[in-house]
């Protein structure tokens, strides 16, 4: 187990560093100009020119490439020669419009995509496992096709939809919930768990609307076929009770593919939930995402981009090291 896991993270480092470098290659080596948009709309070339020196590019490509990564290491000074400021770690840069250090950026509107992240997270994988289960053991019946049928509505509806119908509904029409507000950003705050669940539910159940449904699909799909499997069958002829036979056998083998959905799914939301958090106000990662495209902040927009990159592979690596628990075959792989 230990060696497995060991040849996942080296896989994971090389991945990011290469992510890495194609990323910053992309914005630096790309049609847009990095120079020109810290300077502004309205530059002369030479000003231009001394962004360029300040911003590091008068320098060769690769040395560039490795001033940036020596920021996720420690401390870096940005800047041009004789009015340069120290970048402190992890430096990704600074910011276009704020000049403030990107990680700071980061770090303010990370703890509210985790906020929206985590319940929404924990939500349809409950509701999405459990009623697909639920869907795959009465099969046929009507609370099969029910489910069924309310996961083919579910999975139709953008997240644009849903949530603005939520805010019609509950907030405009029935004034039963508050309209989302920035000021908090997790359960161990002043305002408290209670205020913090009622700010976040509705992201929470827009969500989970859509993912849920992808979920009691897959779980249903997925938990047929191994109620059909033959240790399944020789589980129920040695008399084995049905609870322990769904959980302890047929739960194990179905669920493999609602663990890989979720790996992704997660490593997705923590990266930006960006529809959600632009509809509901959110200042998360994914509503910085946009605001910083909408100005060309070049360095938010790259920090942002290897961040959810990040977040994605670690997921990935996550999901390895659960299928090596619930299968040991996989350990060998």
């Amino acid at each position: 187990m230990t060696g497995f896991l060991l040849r996942r993270s080296a896989a994971m480092i090389a991945l990011l560093l290469v992510i890495s470098f194609v990323t910053f290659s992309l914005f630096q080596l790309g049609p847009a100009d990095p120079a020109a948009a810290a300077c502004g709309q309205e530059c002369t070339p030479a000003r231009v020119a001394e962004a360029r020196v300040a911003l590091g590019m008068d320098k060769p490509f690769l040395t560039q490439y490795a001033d940036y990564m020596s920021g996720l290491l420690h401390g870096r000074m940005i800047g041009a020669p004789g009015t340069q400021t120290l970048c402190e770690w992890p430096c990704l840069g600074k910011s276009f419009q704020t000049n403030e250090n990107v990680t700071a950026v980061l770090a303010r509107a990370l703890p509210y995509t985790l906020s929206v992240a985590g319940g929404a997270i924990v939500l349809w994988t409950v509701a999405g496992v459990g009623l697909g289960l639920l869907a795959a053991l009465r099969k046929g019946r009507f609370t099969d096709k029910l489910i069924v049928g309310a996961a083919s509505v579910g999975v139709s509806l953008p997240i644009p939809v849903t949530g603005l119908l939520l805010l019609l509904v509950f907030v405009s029409t029935l004034h039963v919930l508050p309209f989302t507000t920035n000021a908090i950003t997790s359960p161990f705050g002043a305002a408290g768990p209670g205020a913090w669940f009622l700010n976040y539910l509705l992201p929470w159940v827009a969500l989970a609307v859509l993912f849920s449904a992808q979920y009691i699909r897959v779980t249903r799909s997925s938990m047929l076929e191994t109620f059909g499997e033959d240790f399944m069958r020789t589980a129920r002829a040695k008399g084995l009770a049905r609870f322990g036979i769904v959980l302890r056998h047929g739960a194990r083998a179905g669920l493999t593919p609602v663990v890989t959905m979720l790996g992704l799914d997660i490593g997705l939301l923590l990266g930006g939930a960006v529809l959600t958090e632009q509809i509901f106000s959110v200042p998360g990662v994914g509503f910085t995402a946009v605001h910083a495209a909408q100005s060309g902040d070049l360095p938010v927009i790259m920090a942002i981009t290897m961040v959810a990159a990040f977040f994605i592979i670690v997921s990935n690596v996550v999901v390895d090291a659960v299928y090596a628990v619930i299968d040991p075959r996989v350990r060998a792989v």
